[in-house]
């Protein structure tokens, strides 16, 4: 008999107004669970006869934990954007007032070594959009993730196996602001709101003959891991130059949801710029500590003013993450049908290394707003990925 679910699951305000409208509306809730345990259900309903219950949800577990840590990987431990303000400002002695000390608006993840300026803010919002469809080279929406399966030893093919399907889409809105406290030190903070949608199905195949064993959907909006920055410039004058980046990203968001990390993590950044004139460069190299993983993350840009008020930036980022794991197929007899292996998820040791194309432009709307816009596209992932990435915000600067 297939078994469907529909959950839901949001933060408290917005739980308390649906509640509202579905009351008036005379219409039923929908129960809520955590997304970790809609992804146990949806693993653990088999109907492949393997006789092992133990390594079954052992190899569940495992499914469920490694899919949660990739998630997480994403979602709460990737880049959420530079705060470092589009404007920059520096006072001219001989002019006696302030004057923009960089032609660009700067990149979009990677940080520029420009600091605001003293007394110098900026505030932002914007909106992310990513459908995350492949594990590893496995298309996670066509169905094609086995995860249990008999199959003899002298046919190619199994004779019983289950397969699922997961569509996984997400939306982070985010707030975030920057300050500058000197002409050579900022400070800033990032607070994601993510909105998360999971659905998937898994299905028996008995020699040829389909039937669906499990279907569940879940949507959860929540929190994120709120990041506080701080910059100092090292070297350099105007737009060029070499600063520090420390940022803190604090356990906000539930894990259980799949909304953070659970854990605090330190990330140092050294942040490298050359900004001669309307063409401009810029590098970073850093390392993070705590959180999920320990990682290695690098990201380079260039950017070139076609005018006044537009920027067009490209950026390269890659990041390595140590110890996440992933998903290998392990065979194993049958304990009771001769000649036939029986196939389940393992997780093997290992890091996971990614790289991401960016693409985008940067447009003074008019007095001190700026539009962004991007399309980021994965180009080596050995994890879950999405397809693309695209993200639309809009900043305002504050100046003296």
């Amino acid at each position: 008999m297939p078994i469907d679910r529909t959950l839901t699951r949001t933060c408290r305000p917005i739980v308390a107004l649906a509640l509202t409208l579905v009351a008036a509306a005379g219409q039923q809730a929908f129960a809520q669970e955590p997304l970790r345990d809609v992804l146990s259900f949806l693993l653990t309903n088999q109907a492949v006869p393997t006789e092992d219950f133990v390594r079954d949800a052992e190899a569940a577990a495992v499914t469920r934990d490694t899919i949660s840590r990739l998630l997480l990987a994403e979602l709460a431990t990737l880049p959420i954007g530079s705060t470092s303000a589009g404007f920059t400002y520096r006072f001219n002695p001989a002019l006696g007032t302030v004057e923009r000390a960089s032609d660009s608006f700067g990149p979009f993840f990677a940080e520029r070594s420009a600091t605001a300026g003293a007394g110098q803010a900026t505030v932002g919002v914007s909106v992310q959009f990513a459908s995350y469809t492949h594990l590893n080279d496995v298309e996670l929406d066509e169905g094609t993730l086995l995860t249990t399966a008999n199959q003899f030893r002298d046919e190619d093919e199994p004779f019983d196996v289950e397969r699922l399907a997961l569509e996984i889409r997400s939306r982070t809105f985010t707030l975030y602001g920057n300050v500058g406290l000197t002409d050579r030190v900022d400070i800033g903070a990032v607070v994601p709101l993510v909105s998360l949608t999971l659905s998937g199905s898994r299905v028996n195949t008995y020699r040829g003959q389909q039937l669906l064993q499990a279907s569940a959907t879940a949507e959860t909006t929540g929190l994120g891991d709120i990041a506080v920055r701080g910059k100092i410039r090292l070297t350099g004058g105007l737009a060029s130059g070499v600063s520090l980046l420390g940022e803190v990203r604090l356990p906000t968001g539930r894990e259980e949801d799949l909304l953070g990390a659970g854990e605090a993590s330190f990330t140092a950044t050294l942040v490298g710029s050359y900004e001669p004139g309307r063409v401009a460069a810029h590098v970073n190299a850093g390392f993070t500590q705590g959180g999920l993983f320990d990682e290695l993350a690098y990201r380079g840009a260039i950017s070139v003013s076609a005018s006044p008020r537009v920027t067009i930036v490209g950026e390269l980022s890659g990041r390595r993450i140590a110890d996440i794991g992933r998903l290998t197929e392990e065979r194993a007899p049958h304990p009771t049908i001769r000649n036939v292996d029986t196939i389940r998820l393992v997780t093997t040791g290992g890091a996971l290394t990614s790289t991401s194309v960016t693409g985008g432009v940067r447009w003074n709307v008019g007095g001190p707003w700026l539009l962004n816009a991007s399309v980021t596209i994965p180009i080596v992932n050995h994890g879950l990925r999405p397809r693309a990435t695209t993200l639309v915000g809009l900043d305002y600067t504050f100046s003296n």
